[in-house]
């Protein structure tokens, strides 16, 4: 297992290792000792069809760090540093995650996550340093046109509580800042 930085304060790649046979694959995904992440304490899965743009989702309170992997497909996985006293404040990452390349993403609390699915069937695995409180859960809208992201398709499927979701500069006026 290899841990990359990127030049986002905390933001890290990680390339896992693959052993295949003819049989399959087993794949290192997280190990404690290596990675030494001890606040994740939640995990769940999600699984989208091509097409599907999940984002981008933030908690205001409780906030969460995400360690992103894909088990099965492949995603444009993409997210907004919102950390209000950061370098990179306001400033987007994005990175193809897939079960071929066996990279995840480590992302810090104070990030909006987004993710772009490309393959048929996508399973993707997170674990959290914090759990779900919908209360809280909030985000930015995928196509505000001041991030400038490249994303893979101009017409997603895209949820109605997604499309729903603030713009960047609504989103200063209100928060300031995670």
């Amino acid at each position: 297992m290899k841990i990359i930085n990127t030049k986002f304060e905390g933001l890290k790649i990680i390339k896992q290792n693959k052993h295949e046979d003819k049989r399959g694959f087993l794949r290192e995904t997280f190990i404690k000792k290596i990675i030494r992440w001890n606040e994740l304490i939640f995990d769940y899965a999600t699984t989208s069809k091509k097409n599907v743009l999940r984002g981008f989702h933030f908690q205001s309170k409780y906030k969460q760090a995400k360690y992103v992997t894909v088990l099965k497909g492949k995603i444009f996985d993409c997210v907004i540093d919102l950390r209000k006293t950061s370098k990179t404040f306001g400033k987007s990452f994005s990175i193809e995650l897939s079960d071929s390349n066996c990279k995840s993403l480590y992302v810090p609390e104070g990030f909006a996550h987004a993710y772009y699915s490309m393959s048929k069937i996508n399973i993707i695995y997170y674990k959290l340093s914090n759990y779900y409180h919908p209360k809280y859960e909030d985000g930015i809208i995928w196509n505000d046109k001041l991030l400038k992201i490249k994303w893979l398709s101009k017409k997603p499927l895209v949820s109605a509580k997604d499309m729903k979701l603030k713009t960047f500069k609504e989103f200063k006026k209100i928060y300031k800042g995670l």
